[in-house]
């Protein structure tokens, strides 16, 4: 039997109950330790092949290279990093596609009863388009992963042409998490001996002008240096400023409250930057947790009720994990059957009862067999 189909007692000495909660999300005890998660233990498989808690029910999206239900538009192969936008009463998830050449960002729009009214493209002809984030001011910036990638803002209603944001710089692009506080777009990329990057905007929110800094670590002193020329040609953007700090595959980035979280693959951590500390935290690592279950950390987001963190994996066994502000880790929900794929795309509605994210390759173990799922239940508002 796998390891992870069993809950461990959290290795967390003091009651969080008798501490209180913030939605600031305030550590206990970094990093999480394996614990049962608040909604309670996975259940046998659903029809789609997800396990989660009671009271909780999935359904499908859409499916590659199929026509998105009630409309004409055909979903994208490897859907990828996504995210949720305001629309009335209703919301638009959007969704990259991580396919070389040929990739881009779909979007589907629901009402107010969760029913798909439309969906279409809006952003096409890019290459390997993984994660990216959202804005302050309701566009998606989505990532291009290869060595000279851009970012590019784009327009979740589709009514406004994508624009390649330049000054954000050339890299292997993973995420992107806006600090509106700073006035500054965290961004994470995604190799061995990668970066953290912020870019600060000449004027806040036009991304078109601005400086792409490096977080430096100098004998355990942070710092923010300039990037010398963010395009990367000849040096790597990664490779010009002496002293930067390095991350094993950055992945996805979420901020909230001062804090940007972001995930490494590559050592299985999830780190916390405190922007207004400027402190680094090791938020998980799998190293530091007893039968940890969470494996190949990807995509991060946050519900904006309690302070959870949701963490899809690549790899693994193919779980959604839940990060509590008590420090504990727990799977959410477990995607069977598909041993060839990856989770991505975590991203909750703006009422945040529901959840989306995407199986990258499906039951098929192919780019063109994604699927996308909403979860539906009764996501905890509360402690």
């Amino acid at each position: 039997m796998d390891r992870r189909s069993f809950l461990r007692a959290a290795v967390v000495g003091t009651s969080a109950a008798a501490l209180g909660f913030s939605v600031t999300r305030q550590a206990i005890a970094y990093p999480a330790q394996t614990g049962p998660s608040p909604y309670g233990p996975l259940r046998t498989a659903d029809a789609n092949g997800i396990q989660l808690p009671a009271g909780f029910t999935s359904r499908v999206i859409a499916r590659s290279l199929r026509t998105v239900p009630g409309t004409g538009h055909v979903w994208h192969s490897a859907p990828d990093g996504g995210a949720c936008f305001s629309d009335g009463d209703g919301w638009i998830y959007v969704s990259n596609s991580e396919i070389p050449l040929l990739g881009g960002v779909g979007a589907v729009k629901f009402d107010g009863n969760a029913r798909i009214v439309d969906a279409y493209p809006i952003l096409s002809g890019t290459s390997l388009n993984c994660a990216g984030g959202a804005t302050p001011w309701n566009t998606w910036l989505s990532c291009e992963e290869h060595d000279l990638g851009y970012t590019w803002e784009t327009d979740p209603w589709g009514g406004k042409a994508p624009v390649r944001r330049r000054a954000m710089g050339r890299f292997k692009h993973e995420a992107a998490a806006c600090d509106p506080v700073r006035k500054v777009v965290y961004q994470t990329e995604d190799t061995s001996d990668g970066c953290f990057y912020r870019f600060v905007p000449t004027v806040w929110p036009d991304l078109s002008a601005g400086t792409l800094q490096v977080l430096v670590d100098s004998a355990g002193s942070l710092s923010w240096m300039d990037v010398p020329d963010p395009d990367g040609v000849p040096t790597p953007t990664m490779k010009q400023v002496s002293g930067a700090k390095l991350f094993n595959g950055g992945e996805g980035a979420y901020y909230t409250n001062d804090k940007c979280f972001f995930t490494t693959k590559g050592d299985n951590k999830v780190w916390a930057y405190d922007a207004a500390a400027n402190t680094l935290s090791t938020v998980y690592d799998d190293d530091s947790t007893s039968n940890p279950p969470l494996t190949g950390v990807d995509n991060i987001t946050g519900d904006t009720h309690v302070g959870d963190l949701y963490v899809a994996e690549d790899g693994g066994n193919m779980e959604i994990c839940v990060i509590t502000p008590d420090d504990i880790v727990a799977p959410f929900l477990r995607v069977t059957g598909q041993s060839d794929s990856e989770l991505c795309g975590v991203a909750f509605n703006p009422a945040g009862d529901r959840l989306y994210f995407s199986s990258q390759r499906g039951t098929w173990g192919l780019p063109i067999g994604g699927i996308t799922y909403e979860i539906t239940g009764p996501f905890r508002t509360s402690r």
